[in-house]
């Protein structure tokens, strides 16, 4: 794999794990909440998300190059800031689209 490659997956696997959280109503994908999924379980699903995709890039830094280079809080916060973006998508389609597609059909169904 190249490296162009590899940026090009990272960034794929980045946004897919971001909205994630927004797109399914399983609690880590596995535990069917009781009763509806709250904003606090899929902001922690989201945070737990960032850092698995944080460690998948470490490893692909490491197996590019064969070494992990040190890297300053700025780097941090800018890949952190990526990661919001990439997750508007779905978070707009859980709080907004998806309400209008469901009044949508209310209205069609009558």
């Amino acid at each position: 794999m190249t490296n162009t490659i590899a940026v090009w997956v990272l960034l794929l696997i980045s946004f897919l794990a971001a909205n994630l959280p927004w797109l399914n109503e399983r609690f880590l994908f596995v535990i069917e909440p009781k009763e509806k999924k709250t904003p606090w379980m899929r902001l922690l699903e989201w945070l737990l998300l960032y850092f698995i995709v944080g460690f998948i890039a470490l490893g692909f830094e490491k197996k590019m190059t064969g070494q992990l280079h040190a890297q300053d809080w700025e780097f941090y916060a800018t890949g952190f800031c990526l990661f919001i973006v990439f997750a508007l998508p779905g978070f707009i389609y859980r709080h907004d689209f998806l309400h209008h597609l469901q009044r949508w059909k209310r209205r069609r169904l009558k």
